[in-house]
């Protein structure tokens, strides 16, 4: 029965949304209405299983409001597994895709149709009792944007919806009081429990979130006359320093109110309603929260409830404000239109492709689809929401972390959502403003670790080098870059860079650096090298004006200064350095860089440490002694995004540069489940083989990525990996921090892309395009009606509309792209005649 009143609760709901569908039996004309609709093809539960740790429940774009079922998984960063784990709880603060403990989840509901006996007492409270009650079917999950539902085996079934700060929950119940579920016995074997009593539903509400991370003196207040819970706890971040207070507000309806009270532990009363939580059992939190109970289950009884950073007041206002009416069909029905509304830019097709027998068309669709989608899950929208400084400018929280945005993220949002994209700016110059310094990370109100270099500066400078505006204050972004470059903070684990003594003296960071201004952990010296010579890059840009539409914000001396540092990445070559497999077979290749100690003479770090086949290292910040974070020194061997024809030219020309990329990726090196690992699919353009590249990113799209629960290599980061595949699949890929992306053929006949802003249509087509994929090697191409020999755009090709006409061949052509003025833009001039025509 729950089952069925959850299929015909999305079935009245399907009716809502697909209202103009025909209804007259003329099948054609609904498939056309569809076959424009992105949203049938997004899955939100892509990346549920598998590590993807994607929060795949209701949500608006970029919202605060994030409703799903959390888990008792070790991989629910995002609350919501498909791993067979139970549910714990259903909350509405959530993050997607992260690492780190997971995020969020505060302040988690839960229901029974009844308790043992109609005593209140016979209710499990504790996570690690109620868990029992949490099993179900993978079948009964349902997820759509904007919508969620779960039926339990205990046969509850939860439909969740959301606005920007509220959440609803429609808890449906079956018709008896029997209450099923299973526990562990003393051999951890499967033990079934049950018990029946009246009808008499109960849904609480306790002061926890998903990692269990409250601190003292949480507070929780039931009004025993109209049920309303309220309530605040101190909980900590998952991935940074600090603590933050968060407030709630739920009320209900859909019965009568039987009575209310407060549980500690797994004891409840009906004789107290309001009580402050400060113990705990150690380091663990005692459970408490607060239940409701109602008279009757006839009918589904919702809960809504929004939270707030300022006060359980606001909290209220929320709910009110936002879901005066507690309409779940409507509220629903609302979010999937504003869903579609921010999907509507990118439209493609497969021409007459549709019907190839070797292609799934739907699962192509649902793969880039999904990954559009989730690029708008975070960061998040918290504008009113700051308690820490008072300011006019948006707040946006959930950069996690922009060491992993900056790559693909951030600059798809430059394309299909460049209103959001400059709100998040102007945050992240707000937060400078206010605390000193951009962020690297940031989460919860605080302050993340920072992985590598001063990672915003590269999203400012990409954003700056295209235009973007929307009430962006270049100078102050440009004052903060500058400080990131010149200025070296206290605390440069969490903001700015470290070392800068060494990085201004000795043009590299050296192993165990003497800094005695700042603390971080001091480790990573070649990523951070390499990293800091990119981030000045962007420093340079910003400087001498990045294209001819964005003027100077510095002066001629301070863009020539930073070019100069750009090049410090050349101190750590070293030219006779080898690399051999673990069993010592040399891997023929020579020339590699390596850390260096503060006197200038060499460390040693073995190139394929960290690296995939690598089962021995740990390469993240918790480690102590690796010079790379999260990749290998053969990875982080291409990591000079600005200096490409230098790079080539140290690697010894065009041919040897595709050798060392194709060794990286065809002997497993390489890990494409972690961002330093996307512009390497591509940067065989920058040596004259833009077909290399898009037959690689045919290696990894679909075998890596697929639109299932397991189908991410890795935890999505909050939509990098999401916008790996969406600008893979349209055919266009940036080098962030520049006004440049790198031509491949689409997976798709034509994509049209439509400038929020300038409303102009920007479109890639391709003749001999066929869906097996077979070719995928561009032959020639036209921009606007002309021969285009270039491997690469500018982002004017979307703000103005352009045409660009590919025209396909199953070899790799002997001509496009393959001259080095066709090649993508480096600071050094690209080395001549060092490269076979095939």
């Amino acid at each position: 029965m729950a089952s069925l009143r959850a299929t015909q609760l999305l079935c009245i709901l399907g009716s809502v949304l697909f209202a103009d569908a025909s209804a007259d039996g003329s099948s054609s004309l609904h498939r056309k209405r569809l076959a424009n609709d992105p949203l049938q093809y997004v899955d939100p539960l892509v990346g549920a299983s598998n590590g993807g740790n994607v929060f795949p429940g209701a949500s608006l774009p970029y919202g605060m409001a994030k409703a799903v079922a959390d888990t008792n998984s070790g991989s629910n960063q995002g609350g919501f597994t498909l791993d067979g784990s139970p549910v714990t709880g259903f909350s509405m603060m959530h993050d997607s895709g992260t690492g780190g403990s997971p995020s969020l989840g505060n302040f988690p509901l839960f229901a029974y149709t009844s308790c043992a006996g109609g005593d209140i007492n016979g209710c499990a409270y504790p996570k690690k009792d109620r868990v029992n009650y949490g099993s179900f079917s993978n079948t009964s999950v349902s997820a759509k944007p904007g919508v969620f539902s779960i039926g339990l085996d205990t046969g509850i079934t939860v439909n969740m919806t959301t606005t920007q700060h509220t959440a609803l929950f429609q808890f449906t119940f079956p018709p008896d009081g029997t209450v099923s579920g299973t526990t562990k016995g003393p051999n951890n074997e499967s033990v079934p429990i049950s018990y029946t009593g009246p009808v008499q539903p109960v849904i609480f509400q306790d002061l926890s979130d998903l990692s269990n991370s409250r601190q003292d003196n949480a507070t929780i207040h039931v009004d025993e006359t109209t049920g309303r819970i309220t309530g605040s706890g101190r909980f900590l971040p998952s991935f940074g320093s600090g603590s933050y207070i968060m407030y709630f507000c739920t009320d209900f309806q859909g019965a009568d109110l039987l009575d209310a009270g407060v549980y500690v532990n797994n004891r409840a009363s009906t004789d107290v309603n309001n009580i402050t939580i400060s113990r705990s059992i150690n380091g663990y939190p005692l459970p408490g929260g607060a239940f409701v109970r109602f008279t009757s289950g006839a009918q589904p009884i919702t809960a809504r409830t929004a939270t707030s950073f300022i006060s359980a007041e606001q909290a209220c206002a929320h709910a009110e404000r936002e879901i005066p009416a507690f309409d779940f069909a409507g509220v629903a029905a609302a979010a999937t239109e504003i869903w579609r509304k921010k999907m509507s830019p990118i439209q493609v097709s497969f021409g007459n492709q549709t019907a190839n027998a070797t292609t799934d068309t739907d699962t192509v669709l649902r793969n880039f689809y999904s990954g559009i989608y989730r690029t708008m899950i975070n960061p998040q929208n918290y504008t009113g929401e700051n308690p820490l400084w008072t300011s006019s400018e948006p707040y946006y929280d959930s950069f996690y972390c922009i060491w992993d945005l900056f790559r693909s993220q951030t600059p798809f949002l430059t394309l299909v959502d460049p209103d959001a994209l400059s709100e998040m700016i102007r945050s992240l110059i707000d937060t400078y403003r206010h605390q000193g310094w951009l962020p690297d990370c940031r989460m919860s109100l605080c302050k993340g670790f920072t992985q590598g270099g001063s990672n915003a500066d590269n999203v400012l400078a990409d954003a700056y080098a295209k235009g973007l505006g929307g009430g962006i204050n270049w100078q102050d972004a440009y004052a903060a870059v500058v400080k990131d470059a010149e200025v070296e903070p206290y605390d440069w684990s969490s903001e700015g860079r470290g070392g800068l003594d060494s990085w201004k003296a000795l043009g590299y960071i050296p192993v165990a650096d003497f800094d005695y201004k700042g603390f971080g952990t001091m480790t990573r010296s070649v990523s951070r090298t390499l990293e800091y010579s990119y981030n000045d890059y962007c420093v340079a840009q910003m400087a001498g004006g990045g294209t001819d539409n964005t003027a100077s914000l510095g002066s001629a001396a301070d863009a020539a200064k930073y070019l100069e540092r750009s090049a410090n990445w050349k101190n750590l070559y070293k030219k006779d350095e080898t690399s051999t497999w673990f069993n010592g077979t040399d891997t023929g290749f020579t020339g590699f860089f390596q850390p260096r100690n503060l006197n200038g003479t060499w460390y040693y770090q073995d190139p394929l440490a960290c690296s995939n086949p690598d089962t021995t290292s740990v390469c993240s910040l918790q480690n102590t002694g690796r010079e790379t974070f999260e990749s290998s020194l053969w990875e982080y061997g291409f990591f000079v995004p600005h200096d490409q024809a230098a790079l080539i030219g140290l690697y010894g020309g065009d041919d040897a540069f595709v050798q060392r990329l194709d060794y990286l990726h065809e002997s497993g090196i390489i890990y494409i489940g972690n961002e330093p690992s996307f512009l390497t699919v591509y940067q065989y353009h920058y040596a004259g083989r833009p077909g290399l590249s898009a037959q690689r990113a045919h290696t990894y799209v679909p075998a890596f990525f697929a639109p299932t629960a397991d189908g991410l290599p890795g935890n999505d980061d909050s939509g990098a990996m999401g916008s790996f595949v969406a600008f893979t699949m349209m055919g266009l890929f940036p080098n962030p921090g520049q006004n440049v992306y790198l031509i491949i053929p689409p997976f798709f006949e034509s994509v049209q892309v439509t400038h929020p802003q300038t409303g102009k249509t920007a479109v890639i087509r391709s003749t001999n395009f066929d869906a097996a994929y077979k070719a995928v090697f561009i032959q020639s191409a036209t921009l606007d009606g002309k021969p285009y020999t270039k491997s690469w755009l500018d982002h004017s090709f979307f703000t103005e509309g352009r045409e660009l006409v590919l025209t396909l061949g199953t070899t790799e052509s002997a001509t496009w792209g393959r001259q080095p003025e066709d090649r993508p833009p480096s600071v050094s001039d690209y080395p001549a005649g060092n490269s076979t025509q095939s």
